[in-house]
């Protein structure tokens, strides 16, 4: 009879896929897991953002007869989802302190009447007592722990609240437990089972591949102009600009803004009400960039963030991954790019120098060394980035910078020649900057006060642009040729290896700089043979409808679920329900407006 009733429950699994969320089929991983928690087990579930992890409780939510708990922890990712589930008509709700006390007891008091299916909750309320004793009277299936890695200390984003979730499989031992994240290398798994005490769970790795992001690393040489020159490839777009300070967030926003682009800071300076009205605004596309530190993390929801640029370099490939996951969420094409300086790897490791526990120091430092190798890498950016999570891939993606514009090299040894005598005739007592500006012939006052102005060397390179220079040195550093000594103004030393060069005893190899980069366009609806005028009307629609209901435009529809409308035009229900992310709830919720648009787009056609 056990076997009869749970495989009645995985039919019901299907026909809610199916009815509600308007999916004909579970993507790689998903029904093993529903199948593990329908069978009481504990599951941990590794799979990329976007790649359908709350599908994976909340089907078994509305299969199982009592109550899911989620855990999450920020207010604006609860909100999110659960405006999501209310518009399938999906009975969830969230506790947490942006609700009135009256709102809250009304909630309880629809969880003792069994009214409501999905609950989210913060780790710092579900572990108060007098919650804990309110969940012991109800009757819950489920508890899903999202974003799981904060349980973890070698996670990148740990908090402390996370590791008391333990607590709940104490009081609720028979309960199901399954832990949810898109990033954690092997150490923060082993850390996830054990924190939250999770018994012999199911555990489900898919792919960390997300093949519609091209990931783009370019040397910043001008790092605003650059980022100015990408922007206005992306009018209209939404995106998400890091930065590692707040400062640089705030000169940033506000000088995108002075040049017309539609964009905000955001970071924890900010109050409260001015950040939450940064990502609401951001959801429902009314702001189409976000200037941000690490801050504006894993409360974005948006599915048609089409690209992430990191201005700086981040502080783990779990960080850069994580960040870059915000992009394509939708399975469309976007864009992954990042501006590297090497100089930046000295003033990065400075940092870790203040934590105390020394082998956490060592660890962080491993994960940064990883990260600047990743920038530093001649090959494929998605196999070293896979690699890193165990997932080994013999072949080039065929979707980054290193595989579209493969670096091409040339015979380097003359300007090495040049650029490292330059360094020792100015005494090895100056940077990068300066030894540029006497390598062009600079005319500055420094240069005439140093009488550097006499030297050979000084306008033997005024041929070549500032970056082309500066491309060089970074790239004789790399080569061991040239150190650079952060604790004297980052100024410049020839190591032994240099003489070798200097003497022109062998040929020395050296990519040729890029001095602008080639951005390959893409249509991000490609895989679609869609029309572009019906696409812009059923969004213009979209958005109309969104605000009428008071919702982010991605809750109405998807972007790749409205290129669909604009490929296959349904103009009934049957054909309606034959849109990938078209259920009966959103049939006949916004059905009728957007067939209507259709048939009078081909009536005027």
């Amino acid at each position: 009879m056990e076997n009869l009733a749970l495989s009645s429950k995985q039919t019901n699994t299907h026909t809610v896929l199916k009815e509600i969320f308007g999916y004909s089929e579970f993507r790689d991983g998903q029904n093993a897991v529903i199948n593990a928690v329908l069978e009481a087990k504990d599951a941990l579930v590794l799979l990329p953002t976007g790649g359908g992890k709350s599908l994976c409780y909340q089907i078994p939510a509305l299969t199982l007869p009592g109550l899911t708990v989620v855990i999450s922890p920020l207010i604006s990712l609860m909100q999110d989802q659960v405006a999501q589930l209310q518009a399938l008509d999906i009975k969830a709700e969230f506790v947490n302190n942006s609700l009135t006390f009256e709102q809250q007891q009304n909630i309880y008091q629809r969880l003792h009447q069994g009214d409501i299916k999905l609950l989210y909750v913060a780790p710092e309320k579900v572990l108060q007592y007098e919650f804990k004793e309110r969940l012991r009277h109800l009757n819950i299936s489920l508890f899903a722990i999202d974003e799981a890695h904060c349980v973890s200390h070698w996670g990148h984003d740990f908090r402390p609240h996370y590791c008391r979730l333990s607590e709940l499989k104490q009081h609720f031992p028979v309960v199901p437990m399954m832990a949810l994240t898109a990033t954690a290398d092997t150490a923060t798994r082993r850390d996830i089972v054990q924190q939250l005490g999770l018994n012999q769970p199911y555990i489900h790795t898919g792919s960390f591949d997300r093949p519609n992001i091209r990931y783009t690393i370019e040397e910043k040489f001008k790092p605003l102009s650059q980022l100015m020159r990408y922007l206005k490839t992306q009018k209209g777009q939404s995106g998400i600009i890091y930065c590692t300070s707040r400062k640089r967030v705030d000169d940033i926003s506000q000088k995108l803004a002075d040049a017309g682009f539609n964009a905000a800071a955001y970071h924890a300076g900010m109050s409260n009400e001015q950040r939450q009205f940064v990502q609401t605004a951001f959801s429902r596309d009314d702001i189409h960039i976000v200037v941000a530190t690490v801050a504006f993390g894993m409360g974005i929801n948006k599915s048609n963030v089409r690209f992430v640029l990191h201005y700086d370099i981040p502080k783990s490939i779990e960080a850069y991954y994580q960040e870059t996951g915000r992009a394509g969420r939708d399975g469309l094409a976007a864009e992954a790019i990042m501006y590297f300086d090497p100089a930046d790897i000295g003033r990065v490791k400075r940092f870790f120098e203040d934590i105390e526990d020394e082998h956490r120091r060592r660890v962080e430092e491993q994960r940064f060394n990883a990260m600047a190798s990743f920038a530093e890498a001649q090959t494929c950016r998605r196999q070293i980035l896979l690699n890193y999570f165990s997932e080994y891939q013999r072949e080039p993606c065929g979707n980054c910078d290193i595989c579209l514009n493969p670096p091409k090299r040339f015979d380097g040894t003359l300007v090495a020649q040049q650029a490292l005598s330059c360094v020792y005739r100015a005494e090895q007592r100056f940077g990068l900057g300066y030894i540029v500006d006497v390598l062009r012939g600079a005319n500055t006052s420094r240069i005439r006060d140093n009488q550097h102005h006499a030297l050979s060397t000084y306008g033997i390179g005024k041929q070549h642009s500032n970056e082309y220079w500066l491309s060089v040195l970074r790239q004789l550093i790399h080569h061991g040729l040239l150190n650079q000594d952060i604790t004297q103004g980052a100024s410049l030393h020839l190591t032994e290896a240099a003489r070798a060069v200097l003497k022109g005893e062998y040929s020395l190899q050296l990519a040729e700089p890029r001095l602008q980069a080639k951005h390959i366009y893409q249509d991000k609806l490609a895989q679609f043979n869609y029309d572009k005028k019906l696409f812009a009307k059923l969004r213009s629609l979209r958005k109309q409808l969104a605000d009428e209901d008071d919702v982010p435009p991605y809750v109405v529809f998807n972007d790749k679920t409205l290129a669909e409308m604009a490929q296959i035009m349904p103009t009934n229900d049957s054909e309606f329900l034959k849109v990938s992310g078209v259920g009966f709830t959103k049939l006949s919720k916004y059905g009728a407006p957007f067939m209507q648009l259709i048939r009078n787009y081909l009536a005027a056609s």
